[in-house]
């Protein structure tokens, strides 16, 4: 294998992670606000907005990827 393939294996391997992390808990998050506002009606607004900031923090990481993604391919 060599160096070329090797740079495109490990941007496609930081792309997947990086990407699969965030999606996951991204829908771990939006389900447990949904069950916590189902139970609890009167706190929706703020179970939402603390859902909203978790799903944004969540979604950095995978931002965080992407950039190291796009360094590695036009970097060098």
């Amino acid at each position: 294998m060599d160096a070329e393939t090797a740079k495109s294996l490990s941007i496609a391997a930081i792309m997947a992670v990086g990407t699969i992390a965030p999606a996951i808990s991204i829908g771990w998050i939006g389900s447990k606000g949904a069950d916590a506002i189902g139970r609890n009606p009167e706190g929706a607004s703020k179970i939402q907005t603390a859902m909203i900031l978790a799903i944004a923090f969540a979604e950095a990481i995978a931002i965080y990827a992407l950039v190291v993604a796009l360094v590695l391919k036009f970097v060098e």
